[in-house]
């Protein structure tokens, strides 16, 4: 049976809804919990038909939020640190972690190790587009100052992970730029344009928009533009969502137009929900490593779990790690 680690210290809202993601999780699929942190809050939590598939591994300190990542390595009693050494020890597959986000990938980086040949891993995070399949962004934020070589090997990890996770049967690479055309981009992008040119997945350069089209499957850049383009798309979504509700209410028709078009409604929130995405994989370390945003509620873990299975039932590092030996 999968283990799971799950780190449940140091998230916005605490414990619960860490926790009650991991029980949703174990209602509707098979696997081992390693539950890491405050056992006096966790345990309360879990229904008793399911503590025998779980484990508590008590744990009260954690990286708080405001702390510099480059001291987890340091505080070896923290939540983070002792999830990431059970992967490390084989006594969990696969990480999951709510909370700090620079201590996760720093520590999955040092404890788990690069796969051999990758330059830098990168977090990958899954966007909605208007066909339905979502898109793949990476780098989403692990590295803010890039060379050509590291988008290169962005490139050649989102397309495995589309191709391998997300079943896409010919993933489609674009590199993030600010025009279609070949000569457009910083000294970045045009510097990295020849090197993907060489790969087949290769569409060329894209634009923000092709994010969200459809157009390609998995889009380029450095962790800066990423994490800005998700942080900013997080802030359309839920400003969408807001002015939505206040037009409505308004005026009492247009409350009665709501509710006939409410399942509409309802898909259109799920498709940009980002909960409904978990989190975000860190592809280029040697394990399964799911970055869950600070804020997630307990769907949101119960998807990065699911995203955390899937991820170990394709077997996506070991493939990495071939297509990187290859190189």
């Amino acid at each position: 049976m999968r283990k799971i680690a799950i780190d449940v210290m140091g998230a916005d809202h605490g414990v619960e809804p860490i926790v009650l993601g991991v029980v949703e999780a174990l209602k509707h699929r098979e696997f081992q919990a390693l539950i890491v942190g405050d056992e006096a809050k966790i345990s309360p939590l879990l229904p008793n038909e399911l503590v025998n598939r779980v484990q508590i591994v008590h744990c009260l300190d954690y990286v708080k939020m405001e702390e510099s990542a480059t001291n987890a390595s340091k505080r070896k009693e923290t939540s983070i640190f002792v999830a990431t050494e059970l992967v490390r020890e084989g006594k969990a597959d696969a990480l999951v972690s709510p909370g700090h986000s620079g201590a996760t990938m720093s520590l999955a980086t040092l404890k788990l190790g690069r796969i051999k040949g990758v330059s830098r891993p990168a977090i990958c995070t899954t966007m909605p587009t208007i066909n339905g399949n979502p898109s793949m962004i990476l780098d989403a934020g692990a590295n803010t100052d890039c060379k050509p070589e590291y988008l290169v090997d962005f490139a050649i990890m989102g397309y495995e992970y589309a191709k391998s996770v997300m079943g896409y049967a010919n993933p489609r690479v674009g590199l993030l730029s600010n025009g279609e055309e070949d000569t457009k981009g910083n000294e970045l992008t045009k510097a990295t344009f020849p090197l993907l040119k060489e790969f087949e997945f290769f569409q060329g350069n894209v634009e923000g928009r092709d994010i969200f089209n459809g157009n390609v499957d998995v889009v380029v850049c450095d962790g800066f533009s990423g994490n800005l383009v998700l942080k900013a798309s997080e802030g359309v979504a839920s400003a969408i969502s807001q002015i939505l509700k206040q037009e409505i209410k308004k005026y009492p028709i247009r409350t009665l137009g709501a509710m006939l078009m409410k399942g509409a409604f309802k898909n259109l929130k799920k498709k940009i929900d980002h909960s409904e995405y978990g989190g975000a994989p860190l592809l280029g370390v040697k394990n399964v490593v799911i970055i869950s945003h600070g804020s997630s509620n307990a769907r949101a873990i119960e998807c990065a779990v699911y995203q955390a299975l899937h991820a170990l039932d394709s077997d996506i590092c070991a493939k990495l790690e071939k297509v990187f030996e290859s190189r």
